[in-house]
């Protein structure tokens, strides 16, 4: 006889523009560091290189894939100069509001992980400054250390989020992300995905997965059973 299983669902959050809002303007930001890094390092024009930049991110999830595939380029020398170079303790402050949403969430009926493309460093400097990381048992990036670099929406990064979480089954996974490709991605394993689209975007003429949400307290509504409470107030 099988043994039963201790593992909880697991919610997955992902973490630019998503624990923070688009309005920040901190991926407008980053993208124009990942301009002038390929332009640098690449000999490009700013044309050429917006236009390899934005092939990179359609092909690969993220810009850095096609760097490394394609380019003789350090990833950790990007991630220097693109995020850690992002001025975050400028821009962002702890969030009372992001704060309490999370607090609400009963831990004893699911666990909370963080799923991002970002380095480490940038995840953890992230949540650090809203003053969440302590509501997070632990995030699931991309390693610009492996020779291999894994994203969203590539399987393979799903399958890794979800070891690394314990999550046994795509029953137990939830999941909530802005992007669209990667919010599509999870639904196609068959996690449960709540498509974060910030309310300057026109909604997508065909959903990228189950749920489709304007804001993060939407979460209470759409995944009630891992609430304390059914309102923030």
């Amino acid at each position: 006889m099988a043994k039963p299983s201790n593992s909880k669902p697991v919610l997955f959050f992902d973490i630019d523009n998503c624990l923070y809002p688009k309005s920040t303007k901190i991926l407008h930001l980053m993208s124009d560091l990942i301009d002038e890094y390929f332009i640098t390092h690449l000999s490009l024009s700013q044309r050429d290189a917006a236009n390899l930049h934005q092939k990179y991110y359609q092909d690969y999830g993220l810009a850095i894939e096609g760097l490394v595939r394609h380019h003789t380029v350090d990833p950790m020398d990007f991630n220097r100069k693109v995020d850690n170079a992002l001025p975050l303790e400028d821009i962002l402050k702890p969030d009372p509001k992001l704060q309490k949403l999370l607090s609400d969430i009963d831990t004893s009926k699911v666990k909370l992980w963080l799923l991002t493309n970002a380095h480490v460093t940038h995840g953890k400097r992230v949540v650090k400054l809203l003053g969440v990381e302590r509501f997070f048992e632990g995030i699931t990036y991309c390693d610009y250390n492996q020779e291999k670099l894994l994203a969203k929406p590539h399987k393979d990064m799903y399958l890794k989020a979800m070891r690394d979480a314990g999550a046994e089954s795509v029953g137990d996974c939830y999941f909530v992300d802005d992007s669209y490709m990667n919010a599509k991605g999870a639904a196609t394993m068959g996690w449960s995905v709540a498509h974060l689209v910030d309310p300057s975007d026109a909604l997508p003429v065909e959903q990228a997965s189950q749920y489709q949400i304007r804001s993060l307290e939407e979460l209470r509504d759409v995944f009630p059973q891992f609430f304390k409470s059914e309102s923030g107030d």
